[in-house]
């Protein structure tokens, strides 16, 4: 397993959709659009979301909306000031062709970018990651850890 991140100093990514940073949010919504996510992906095993999670103060929760209506969320660690892991988008696909998977990442990379964060943990890698400016993997030459 090949894990990965994005430098976010070769990003010049803008806010490419609706979001809104939710402070102690409620998690039935957000974990209903999990279960969505969970079911149209046909996942067999799943990381598991916690409620508390959405409301921890090491966590940011980004609610993504379409005409005011919550359609999709990121979970973010904060790590430190300077690291930061997606741990978890999630998105309802009422409307696939949004691409809210790339849009939501693109508004990540922006915001926190502005806010003096360095670097966003993907997790595991995949091709389509391998697409965002800064992408980067664990243990390339060159690397910044």
């Amino acid at each position: 397993m090949i894990n990965c991140y994005i430098d976010l100093s070769k990003t010049d990514y803008s806010i490419a959709t609706n979001y809104k940073i939710l402070d102690n949010p409620d998690p039935e919504p957000l974990l209903k659009i999990y279960d969505q996510y969970c079911a149209y992906n046909n996942f067999e095993s799943v990381w598991p979301v916690f409620p508390e999670q959405f409301s921890s103060p090491v966590h940011d929760t980004i609610g993504y909306y379409v005409d005011e209506q919550l359609v999709a969320f990121s979970l973010i660690y904060k790590i430190n000031n300077e690291w930061l892991e997606d741990q978890q988008f999630a998105w309802d696909y009422e409307e696939p062709k949004l691409a809210l998977g790339i849009k939501s990442l693109e508004t990540e990379c922006a915001l926190y970018k502005k806010l003096g964060y360095k670097y966003i943990i993907l997790g595991e890698t995949s091709e389509y990651k391998t697409h965002f400016d800064g992408y980067t993997e664990f243990g390339q030459k060159n690397k910044a850890v």
